[in-house]
C-alpha cells in the first residue's frame, strides 16, 4: 500500500503545534496536513494560565480563537516592578508599566491554558488528519519528500516537517541540530493561587536574590503564580504542605495582595537557556520550544513560539500561491532569517535580565535601581519597551498584526 501524501507533518500537538495548524488550514484552503503527538490529543487538566501578548492576541483574532477565550482572560492593565535584598523589609518600586498600547487593547492577558487548548482543537477539528498517540520509528529525508514511519506501521510523506515537539525534540535530534546555551541552576516553581485582596488588573514581578517573583492577573481574586528559586529551595517549596507554602507565598508577596491560599498543584521546572544553532534543515522547520527555550523573566517564551507560527506560516503560504515548493531551502532560509533576530535579542535581554537580577550584590543592585528609575522616567523609552513585550510590530508577520495572510 502507498504511503499517504501529506504537504506538512507538524509534530507536537501542544499550543504552538496546534496553532501552527490552525494557521495553515485557515490561510489556505486544500492544504493536507499531518499532525502527530505521542499523547492523546485533549484538553489538558491544567490549572495554569499563559501570558498573551497583544501581537499574539492579534495573531489568535485572525485564526478565530480568540473570541472562544476572550471571556475567560483576564487583561494586565498594568505591571509593578519592585526590588529588595536578602532581609529587606521594604519594596521600593523602581518601575511601574501601565495604559494600553492601543486604544482599548492591554498589553498582555492571561488566558488559562486548557480553554486556550480547547479553542485551539475545535478550530483544527475535522480539518486535520491526527496520528495520537503515536510514536515515530524511522524519518527518511529524500530529496522531494520525507518519510514518517511510525510505531504502529503506519507511513506517510510529507513536503515538510514542522517540529513542535519541545525542548528536548527528538526531531531536532533526529536532524542532528545541535543548541548552544547552559543551565541556569534555578527552578520556576508555578502555582495558581487565590487572595484576599484584589490584584485590579495589576502584574507584579518582584526581584529576590535568587530570581524574580512574579504574580499575573487571573478572574477573580486569583493570580498565577512564577517563582524563580535556586532548585534546592524549589524542592523545598514544593515538598511543603499547602497551608505552609501559601504563607509562604504571601511572605514572599509582602502580602500585597493578602491573605493566599493555593488552588492548584504545585509544579516546578528547571530553567535553562537552550537556542538551536538552526531553526531550519532539510525538509524540516523548527518552531517553539523546539528551537528555542528562554528565561521565564519576561514572559516570553509562549510568545517566541507563536511569532514562530506567524512568520512560518506567511512563508509557506507565500510560497505555495506562487507555486515553490514549501520545502526547499530558500522558502526556510525566509523563516529563519525572520525570526533570527527576534529570538537572539530575546534570548539575550531575558539571559541579562537573569543575571542582573538574580544575586544580592548591594553594587549592582544601586546600578540595576538607578537604570529601572531611568526608565521609568524616560516615557518614549518605556513605551518602546512595553511595545517590544506586546509583541507589536509593523513590519512583523501579517498575523501579529491582526491581518491574514
Amino acid at each position: 500500500m502507498a504511503a499517504q501524501s501529506f504537504d506538512f507533518a507538524i509534530i507536537g500537538g501542544g499550543p504552538v503545534g496546534l496553532s501552527m495548524a490552525l494557521a495553515l488550514t485557515r490561510s489556505m484552503s486544500g492544504l493536507r496536513i499531518a499532525l502527530v503527538d505521542r499523547r492523546t490529543l485533549s484538553v489538558p487538566k491544567d490549572e495554569r494560565a499563559s501570558a498573551i501578548a497583544a501581537g499574539v492576541r492579534r495573531v489568535f483574532e485572525e485564526l478565530g480563537v480568540w473570541s472562544r477565550v476572550a471571556d475567560l482572560a483576564e487583561p494586565v492593565r498594568q505591571m509593578k516592578i519592585t526590588d529588595s535584598g536578602t532581609g529587606d523589609m521594604a519594596r521600593p518600586l523602581f518601575l511601574r508599566f501601565e495604559g494600553d498600547v492601543a486604544p482599548g487593547e492591554p498589553y498582555a492577558h492571561l488566558v488559562p491554558n486548557s480553554a486556550l487548548a480547547k479553542a485551539l482543537l475545535d478550530g483544527v477539528q475535522d480539518q486535520i488528519t491526527v496520528f495520537a498517540p503515536a510514536v515515530i520509528a524511522k524519518v527518511t529525508t529524500g530529496p522531494a519528500s520525507t518519510q514518517i514511519d511510525l510505531e504502529d506501521g503506519t507511513s506517510f510523506t510529507a513536503a515538510l516537517v514542522i517540529a513542535a515537539d519541545g525542548v528536548n525534540s527528538a526531531m531536532r535530534e533526529r536532524a542532528g541540530i545541535g543548541t548552544h546555551g547552559h543551565d541556569y541552576g534555578q527552578a520556576g516553581v508555578v502555582a495558581t493561587i487565590a487572595h484576599t485582596l484584589p490584584h485590579e488588573g495589576t502584574a507584579f514581578e518582584h526581584f529576590r536574590p535568587a530570581g524574580p517573583f512574579a504574580s499575573l492577573p487571573l478572574p477573580g481574586n486569583r493570580s498565577s503564580l512564577v517563582w524563580t528559586e535556586t532548585l534546592d529551595e524549589a524542592a523545598r517549596l514544593k515538598a511543603l504542605p499547602p497551608a505552609a507554602l501559601a504563607r509562604e507565598i504571601e511572605t514572599a508577596m509582602g502580602s500585597s495582595l493578602g491573605a493566599v491560599t493555593l488552588e492548584s498543584a504545585v509544579e516546578a521546572y528547571p530553567l535553562r537557556l537552550r537556542i538551536a544553532r538552526t531553526s531550519i534543515g532539510p525538509r524540516l522547520a523548527l518552531i517553539g520550544d523546539a528551537a528555542h527555550v528562554v528565561h521565564p523573566i519576561a514572559g516570553q517564551g509562549l510568545n517566541l513560539g507563536l511569532k514562530d507560527v506567524a512568520a512560518l506560516a506567511e512563508v509557506l503560504v507565500e510560497a505555495l500561491r506562487l507555486g515553490l515548493d514549501p520545502g526547499a531551502p530558500d522558502v526556510l532560509a525566509r523563516y529563519e532569517r525572520w525570526r533570527r533576530l527576534d529570538v537572539a535579542v530575546m534570548a539575550m535581554v531575558t539571559d541579562g535580565m537573569n543575571r542582573l537580577f538574580s544575586n544580592d550584590l548591594a553594587p549592582v543592585r544601586a546600578l540595576r535601581d538607578l537604570g529601572l528609575g531611568v526608565v521609568d522616567r524616560i516615557g518614549p523609552l518605556k513605551g518602546y519597551m512595553i511595545a517590544k513585550a506586546a509583541g507589536i510590530d509593523r513590519s512583523g508577520p501579517r498575523l501579529l498584526r491582526g491581518l491574514p495572510i
